[in-house]
């Protein structure tokens, strides 16, 4: 087999993050080399094998590793297929230099819902126009390391602040065309982000990104009804664009926009499949 190096790379607009990597190598060996920014990686395909601080160390299955920033690595491949992989690369204003022995010394993170977690931010960078959910997967990422990494200083359960949640709902209330960055509302609060995503999440029992998601969509159908096409409904409700709108929509309703838009009658009364 022919050997294969496939790159896909990119900045996306999430605070503190550097880079978005995601690479297929099938013979392709690193050299001795440094990053100024923190290694947040997880392996599709195959395994990953690497020399930290003059120890050897994998990447097997539901691990998630995390290499701190400034210490030399390599990487090779430790299956005869070679490796999948998607790497974020993330400045300290995510994970503090306070990390950085116990990342050294334990840099392979084998925690089934760290890795769920890790996989399901890089599908919301794929798509343009849900950096909160974005936002908000990564703060509660940072977090989780951080209890792990160092379990002595993690907090307690989180308890409950109806208060601050209302805050946070109000804002969005607010902000429901031009939307709102996860450290900007933190931010108007005077509260840590992962505080505000538990506290609105555990208060309302939806996640702020989903709430946000779920305005926009309810005016979207009354803009649809009202006879508005598609693509000029995801600009007037704050979607990126039409496929963005229609992911949300049918998700949320059943039938894509433009079933629901075709199924109104000119009186508005037929019934529409699917809705909710």
């Amino acid at each position: 087999m022919a050997a294969q190096r496939e790159v896909t790379a990119w900045r996306p607009r999430i605070p503190g993050v550097v880079e978005v990597f995601h690479a297929h190598f099938t013979e392709y060996a690193y050299p001795m080399h440094v990053h100024d920014a923190w290694t947040l990686l997880i392996v599709d395909d195959g395994a990953v094998r690497y020399d930290l601080d003059r120890h050897e160390h994998g990447t097997p299955d539901d691990t998630v590793s995390l290499l701190p920033p400034h210490v030399p690595h390599n990487g090779s491949p430790a299956t005869p297929h070679g490796f999948r992989k998607r790497v974020l690369y993330l400045d300290d204003s995510r994970l503090a230099d306070d990390l950085i022995g116990a990342a050294v010394d334990a840099p392979d993170l084998r925690d089934p819902v760290l890795r769920l977690r890790v996989g399901q931010l890089h599908t919301a960078m794929e798509r343009p126009g849900d950096e909160l959910e974005a936002e908000s997967r990564l703060t509660l990422i940072a977090e989780r390391l951080r209890a792990r990494l160092l379990p002595a200083l993690a907090a307690g359960a989180p308890r409950p602040d109806p208060v601050l949640a209302r805050r946070l709902r109000e804002l969005l209330d607010e902000h429901v065309v031009d939307g709102l960055g996860l450290e900007e509302a933190a931010g108007l609060v005077h509260a840590h982000p992962a505080h505000l995503v538990r506290a609105f999440s555990s208060a309302y029992g939806i996640a702020p990104h989903q709430y946000l998601n779920s305005r926009r969509v309810d005016r979207a159908r009354r803009l649809l009804l009202d006879g508005r096409p598609p693509g000029e409904v995801a600009t007037a409700t704050g979607f990126f664009d039409q496929s963005h709108l229609t992911r949300h929509f049918r998700k949320l309703v059943g039938v894509t926009p433009g079933r629901y838009a075709f199924a109104r009658s000119a009186e508005g009364t037929r019934p529409v499949a699917g809705g909710g």
